[in-house]
């Protein structure tokens, strides 16, 4: 049996009204609001997938003994279905993250969903879940697939047992008060990974490593943290939960390189293909944080900025750190910055032609 055919829709009995989706959809800010329903599918080392539905969003039993909760098998991704210029709805890269979350299962020991039946479950819940899409420059629907060990036991081995499921959340501007630069705090105690370990693979311990640093960051006065590499304490590496790129004023682009350490992201990967097109000089190269402060001061550096899905593309406007702080550019956001986030965001929404592919319509 087909379990694409055996994909159920159970409808929410009492889903939100109109009129209070509407209330909320003003400004949902981003990660707060949820939708009515959510995709599941379950995994079995006897049954495979199997149970494939669309139900009602709601809490989950669970029992005190799932693996999950001792051995943090649990893997997750993110993307955002927009609404297009032609009155549409559309997914960007889907067949992308459905990658990246094989490949962290993979590094995880978990079993390895199909491709198909990832797009096919994200689809499914946007069709039922589109109204939920807000109006507005920023009004996107994010959708977080995730998976965890949901074995009922205690000893330390892969799992039997697992859950996949699929939440999405209207959401506005990631950072309150709309784009504008940040500052980000050098770490020199924490480092986010290491070689060997899953700093490329999307899983929760990951960023629950970071959160220490993230907690300095803010006390010193910054929105977000940088992470170098945990060897040498030398190379920058990424943010938190973001991928970094530096514009020289030469005209190239450089991010460090994906060496097992840091998150393959999807927007970062969009972001060098778009600069690409445009004629850029692009390098992935290492990148130390000495030289960042060099350039930066010198005015070889005039740009630096972030991306991800949930934020886009942000501008690193300040970098502080136990030896001081400095500025990069004026502080404010780059030419460049603005040009590559116009051109992604004009592709995501349907304004502009998608010559390579990436929009993956879902109709009306």
């Amino acid at each position: 049996m087909s379990i694409s055919s055996a994909f159920r829709l159970e409808p929410h009995e009492a889903p939100v009204a109109a009129a209070e989706r509407a209330k909320r959809l003003i400004d949902p800010g981003f990660g707060r609001v949820f939708t009515d329903h959510m995709a599941v599918i379950r995994y079995s080392d006897a049954e495979g997938w199997h149970d494939a539905h669309i139900g009602p969003r709601g809490a989950l039993p669970i029992d005190p003994a799932s693996s999950v909760l001792h051995y943090a098998q649990e893997i997750f991704e993110g993307l955002k279905a927009y609404r297009q210029a032609d009155g549409g709805t559309a997914l960007f890269r889907p067949h992308a993250n459905a990658r990246r979350f094989r490949d962290s299962a993979r590094r995880l020991a978990m079993p390895e969903l199909p491709e198909a039946l990832f797009v096919e479950s994200i689809e499914r819940l946007v069709a039922a879940d589109r109204d939920w899409i807000p109006e507005g420059e920023e009004g996107a629907l994010y959708l977080r697939p995730f998976m965890f060990a949901s074995e009922v036991f205690l000893g330390v081995k892969p799992a039997a047992e697992y859950l996949y499921m699929v939440i999405a959340s209207s959401v506005g501007a990631y950072w309150k008060g709309g784009a504008r630069p940040i500052s980000v705090w050098v770490s020199r105690d924490f480092t986010r990974a290491a070689p060997g370990g899953t700093g490329a693979a999307k899983c929760g311990g990951n960023y629950a490593a970071s959160l220490i640093a993230q907690k300095e960051a803010i006390g010193q006065g910054c929105d977000q943290v940088v992470f170098l590499d945990a060897a040498e304490r030398r190379w920058v590496e990424e943010l938190g939960g973001m991928n970094l790129f530096f514009v020289h004023a030469d005209g190239s682009l450089v991010t460090p390189p994906l060496t097992g350490t840091i998150l393959p992201g999807i927007t970062r990967d969009s972001l060098l293909t778009l600069a690409r097109a445009e004629g850029m000089a692009v390098r992935e190269e290492p990148y130390a944080i000495d030289a960042w402060r060099a350039d930066a001061v010198s005015g070889a550096l005039t740009e630096a900025f972030a991306c991800g899905t949930a934020a886009v593309v942000t501008a690193i406007g300040t970098v502080a750190g136990a030896d001081g702080r400095f500025t990069v550019g004026d502080g404010g956001i780059g030419p460049v910055t603005q040009r590559l986030h116009r051109a992604l965001a004009a592709i995501q929404r349907g304004q502009a032609p998608d010559p390579h592919g990436w929009v993956h319509p879902l109709g009306s």
